[in-house]
């Protein structure tokens, strides 16, 4: 092993404070840094240097001593260093960045580095978290800067060409395969997801770049394409900047959450084996099973297929960890409290509002709803509900008096899906596209009224569409199954846009270009840099797997939801309906007509739906980050004119416009980064969707769709019609009817494992309100400012609490009895506990 010179550090001495380094005279001073090893390093310092020009003055070496007594642990752990190096304060001013050069022949992660008393100036911290490979790797330096801030124009001259060649360093040079060490951000079209050299079934399309597939961006790999020129990926190995990648606990609790799912989803054909139905649960009571009592392990034989998929002594250590039998799972919120809950109408229209995806129901403002399909296409695609097919259950209101009053609503999922549905349908999927009319009731709870299924004329697409409408029913009755699966029927389609739309491409997708613009074009000591990097960690890293295992051919996603093989494709079809600035809570509700301007109300809206947990959370999570992205902002930019003279702030909006989401450059909503409000809106929206939004469409999957029933994926045959062999089944036995109708045990298992995988929070999660480290920047205001935000949310905190408590918000707990906590910030330090918490809004997409 090395002692001496198995890494080189260098400071780069900026005389920032010239005032006070004048007066300084030579001293030691003490400095520490911490890094998390995974081998044993030998670190190596360097003395402070001879002019050399505006580049700042590089000092000469020296070195770590008594390294061989700092044993290396076998887990990850920190472990913290003292040196002690001398420099002339009075010639060299204060350290604003250093270089190092590791001679080591493995990499290291360097988490900080602390200059501890320098005369005249105190503590000078530095926070690299960064991992640093084998000097040979690089054609350049490593460079790491103190947590000064400083806007382009305002950066000592000593700096500045490090700052610009750092940035230059990033953006790389677009050329070859990027490995493992390679720290370049880059865009490239979604050309990943399939592998057409395998045949047809392999095939899709190229996200991005067309009019017909628009898509956002994502990061380039550079790997050698597919015979037919697509992008394949082989392995998991995939690249993202190495500090994009999930820190090892990050990783631990992915991999062994991974594992014991797939454990759970490897014996559905096993199980099928020793039941009269193949691939079918034959009652509600074999779904509860698992998670009562799980599915026996099965005989001998059976059991010799298993160990030829995974090493059994995995799977039997697995099970004995978790203390649980296989294919058991956790119970899901939605049943624990009561089985039948779920089934009631209130519960089926609470969850619009405080579901997994309250994000998509709107006041209706025309009767009948209309359709805003091109008719020469897609022909008379407006509603058939009539008005005495609701009026029956509107408690004493006619349509007329009922819209007056702002009490109907829709759940819309017709126009969305009905250009797919001939597509969709083409497969082993069997679905409608959906509208469901709703109710406002005196109490604030909302009534299903009717439940539009519409398919396109067998016919022609042009013929327009053939539907039926349902109301409701009393249960145990046919009428009353036949109402059940229609309600199921609109979960499929919701379910399916969720994950697709709301939950994929609204938040995962979106913000992916936004991660890779800010590394390219804004400096680590930019206070934009530093302001949005938070909410940018591990995302790159969970796309790229995705793009492997989730989103791609013949993956989880396609096997699990309608669309199958069409899902990403339909995403990226409405993607075209995307527009940034309606990513704002506020804009999006009034969009959607859930509430009106009112500058007398808070936040200066009134719901319509008083009683909206996702909208009354929301907008108090949403003003606290306004406030604080203000408060921040109004510190480095004075006036106007400060934005617009802020060179990479500029390149990095055009970039994210023109590049990152480039098939929507030319669109007339773009911000256009000319003022403060320009900024501060843009970065609201940023933090919003990379937090907030996506905790509230993400975290709460397992508690309500962890028991499928309630939210099942897939639909497997159409509505029965009376006469038919399937409408006698479905008088005979209701529940075996309905099972047959929607999601299959196999994908039911899949898809459970899946969810329970992305339900979870990671035990090293950093949640919104909180950061890595209290020293991210020196500047004192902006971190008083983000206490302040930080107290705003404790409050919000209190605030949900007791509106959870109040019996009456129904819509807050509901039948099932589970509190809505999706939005509840959790900014405890103790609130690092992970796992299927069901509340808590993390900083970033990191799952």
């Amino acid at each position: 092993m090395q002692t001496k010179r198995a890494m080189n550090w260098f400071l780069l001495l900026l005389p920032s404070f010239p005032s006070q380094s004048n007066s300084l005279s030579s001293s030691h001073s003490k400095s520490a840094y911490q890094v998390k090893k995974k081998k044993k390093l030998t670190v190596v310092w360097w003395k402070f240097p001879a002019e050399n020009g505006w580049r700042g003055r590089i000092g000469k070496a020296a070195f770590l001593e008594k390294w061989v007594q700092k044993m290396t642990p076998l887990t990850a752990a920190e472990t913290s260093f003292s040196i002690t190096f001398d420099w002339d304060h009075s010639a060299m001013g204060v350290p604003g960045a250093f270089i190092i050069r590791n001679h080591h022949h493995s990499q290291f992660y360097l988490k900080t580095l602390t200059l501890d008393d320098v005369p005249g100036h105190g503590r000078v911290h530095f926070i690299c978290n960064s991992w640093v490979y084998p000097a040979h790797r690089y054609k350049y330096d490593r460079i790491f800067f103190s947590n000064k801030t400083y806007l382009p124009c305002q950066t000592p001259e000593p700096l500045r060409q490090y700052r610009q060649q750092e940035l230059a360093n990033l953006r790389g040079n677009g050329k070859g395969e990027l490995k493992e060490w390679d720290r370049v951000y880059d865009y490239a079209y979604y050309n990943d997801l399939g592998n057409p050299d395998k045949g047809d079934a392999y095939a899709r399309p190229v996200l991005g770049g067309s009019m017909e597939y628009p898509y956002p961006r994502r990061g380039r790999t550079g790997r050698k394409p597919t015979k037919k020129g697509q992008e394949n990926c082989i392995n998991l190995d995939i690249y993202v900047p190495r500090d994009e990648r999930f820190g090892h606990v990050k990783f631990s609790d992915f991999l062994a959450y991974a594992l014991k799912s797939i454990a759970q989803v490897l014996l559905p054909e096993i199980s099928s084996l020793f039941d009269k139905t193949i691939n079918e649960f034959d009652s509600f009571e074999d779904v509860f099973d698992l998670y009562n009592g799980g599915i026996k392990l099965p005989g001998k034989a059976t059991v010799s297929k298993v160990r030829n998929r995974v090493p059994w002594e995995l799977l039997k250590e697995l099970v004995r960890n978790d203390g649980e039998r296989f294919l058991k799972f956790p119970i899901p919120e939605v049943i624990k409290e009561d089985k039948s809950a779920w089934r009631t109408d209130e519960e089926f229209a609470r969850e619009m509002l405080a579901g997994v995806n309250p994000v998509i129901i709107s006041r209706l403002r025309e009767f009948p709803p209309a359709s805003q399909l091109d008719p020469k296409k897609y022909g008379n695609q407006h509603s058939t509900i009539k008005k005495e097919d609701i009026e029956i259950n509107m408690n004493g209101f006619t349509v007329d008096q009922a819209m007056e009053s702002n009490r109907l609503f829709i759940l819309d999922h017709h126009d969305a899906l009905m250009v797919y549905l001939r597509k969709i349908n083409s497969t082993n999927t069997k679905m409608y596209a959906t509208r469901t009319i709703l109710f406002l009731q005196d109490d604030g709870t909302l009534k299903p009224l009717a439940i539009e299924l519409s398919l396109l004329h067998p016919q022609g697409d042009h013929r327009g569409a053939v539907s039926r409408v349902f109301t409701p029913a009393e249960d145990g009755t046919v009428e009353g199954t036949i109402w059940q699966l229609a309600k199921a029927y609109v979960a499929v389609n919701d379910s399916g846009y969720h994950q697709l739309i709301s939950h994929w491409l609204n938040t995962h997708a979106v913000i992916e270009p936004f991660i890779i613009a800010t590394n390219r074009q804004l400096s680590v000591l930019h206070p934009i840099h530093k302001l949005l990097q938070p909410h940018f960690r591990d995302t790159m890293n969970i796309n790229a797997l995705a793009r492997q295992i989730l989103i791609n051919a013949g993956g989880m996603l396609e096997i699990t939801v309608f669309p199958a093989r069409y899902s990403m494709e339909m995403s990226a079809v409405l993607y075209k309906n995307w527009v940034f600035t309606e990513q704002s809570l506020p804009a999006d509700l009034i969009k959607r007509g859930i509430a009106v301007p009112d500058e007398t109300k808070p936040h200066g809206l009134k719901l319509l739906i008083e009683d909206y947990p996702y909208a009354v959370d929301g907008l108090e999570i949403w003003s606290a980050i306004e406030t604080w992205v203000q408060e921040y902002c109004d510190f480095y930019y004075p006036t106007d004119e400060s934005i617009q003279k802020d060179e990479e702030l500029q390149s990095w909006w055009l970039e994210l416009r023109n590049e990152g989401h480039g098939d929507k450059r030319d669109e007339p909503w773009w911000p256009e980064m000319q003022t403060r409000d320009d900024l501060k809106q843009t970065c609201t929206i940023i933090i919003w969707v990379a937090s907030a939004l996506h905790a509230a469409v993400n975290f709460g999957q397992y508690p309500y769709a962890g028991f499928l029933p309630n939210r099942p994926t897939i639909s497997r045959r159409f509505m029965p019609e009376p006469g038919t062999p399937e409408y006698s089944e479905l008088e005979q036995d209701p529940e075996l009817g309905y099972l047959k109708t929607i999601t299959a045990q196999l994908q039911t298992l899949l898809g459970v494992s899946l969810i329970e995988i992305l339900s979870r929070h990671s035990t090293d999660e950093i949640y919104l309100g909180q950061r890595e480290s209290d020293e991210w920047t020196c500047d004192d205001e902006p971190l008083a400012a983000f206490k302040r935000f930080g107290e705003r949310l404790k409050g919000i905190e209190k605030r949900i609490t007791e509106m959870n408590e109040n019996p009456k918000l129904k819509n807050r707990v509901g039948p099932v009895k589970v509190p809505y906590t999706l939005l509840f910030p959790n900014t405890s330090d103790y609130s690092r506990e992970g796992g299927l918490t069901g509340k808590g809004v993390p900083n970033s997409i990191s799952i």
